[in-house]
């Protein structure tokens, strides 16, 4: 084919490689900046629709986690004020039982022993106020406290149905006391009995009835014990499973993540390979294009 003035084919085809060497560094340049390899919708829009979605799924995950621990926390609170209101040796219903047992010695002074008595009683009940966190207790209640409690415990995501787990906690389960007096230390044993919350030994004597009262009194806070154990029982394992819980969302998080990296994630080492040859082409490209202008110069040369 002849040269032409008109037409330098040469140049045509040194100039549209260039731009697709031009444009091949722009997005290379673009991942490496970003270190996405999709990063908008035109890129590749299956692979940033599917991204997009796993990392709302993430966000409402994150928010469980946040849930978790707040559960955590009030668990922990209420599981802390049961395991203190049973005591030990000196203090609680394990202490009220001593004494109890100890007021059945003939002529032991049972007023000196009720004082005791009173102090454990008020300051169980002082605990179980106190067990409060963000505004919850569940082991003193009022007429407005509710039944049960849903914590929230995870999250997933089937297609476009999300689905919330929860543990229901019923608050009945951990009352030691109510506003109606039916908790476990404020129930009254009879018609005709105190609650634990109530009894009083400073009128009993060695008699055989009051002895005989003396029995159902231990008999009765030694129930009790056994209730407020089953309930810190039964909080502790709501408090594993919430830590439980808690890990795995923190490492499916993290698995959400890898998954999201994996499908828009740019490699960095190929990208950094792969923009120095195009840079190399890039310089090849502008030669090419400068030789094939040329061309046209050398045609100058022949009307000299």
């Amino acid at each position: 084919m002849g040269s032409s003035l008109l037409t330098n084919s040469s140049a045509m085809t040194a100039l549209q490689t260039l731009r697709n060497v031009s444009s091949q560094l722009a997005t290379t340049q673009n991942r490496i900046s970003t270190g996405m390899r999709v990063s908008t919708a035109s890129d590749n829009a299956a692979y940033w629709s599917i991204a997009t979605s796993m990392r709302s799924d993430n966000a409402a995950l994150s928010a469980v986690s946040d849930s978790l621990g707040l559960s955590a926390a009030t668990v922990d609170t209420e599981y802390t004020a049961l395991t203190s209101v049973i005591g030990d040796k000196d203090s609680g219903l394990t202490k009220l039982q001593a004494l109890l047992v100890e007021a059945k010695t003939a002529g032991i002074d049972r007023t000196k022993i009720q004082a005791d008595i009173t102090q454990i009683q008020q300051d169980m009940k002082l605990k179980a106020n106190s067990a409060t966190f963000n505004g919850i207790n569940w082991l003193s209640t009022t007429a407005t406290t509710p039944t049960t409690f849903n914590l929230v415990s995870s999250y997933s995501r089937v297609g476009g149905t999300p689905t919330i787990g929860s543990i229901t906690v019923t608050t009945a389960n951990y009352s030691l006391y109510t506003s109606t007096q039916t908790g476990i230390l404020d129930t009254a044993a009879s018609t005709t009995s105190p609650s634990i919350n109530t009894m009083s030994i400073s009128a009993l004597t060695d008699s055989a009835a009051d002895q005989t009262t003396l029995d159902g009194y231990i008999a009765q806070v030694t129930a009790g014990i056994n209730s407020v154990a089953s309930a810190a029982a039964n909080l502790g394992a709501v408090k594993n499973r919430l830590a439980t819980n808690t890990e795995f969302v923190k490492t499916l998080m993290d698995s959400v993540d890898r998954g999201v990296g994996q499908l828009v994630d740019a490699d960095m080492n190929a990208e950094s390979t792969r923009l120095q040859a195009l840079q190399t082409q890039q310089q090849l490209g502008v030669q090419a294009l400068s030789i094939a202008n040329q061309n046209s110069q050398s045609i100058l040369s022949l009307f000299r």
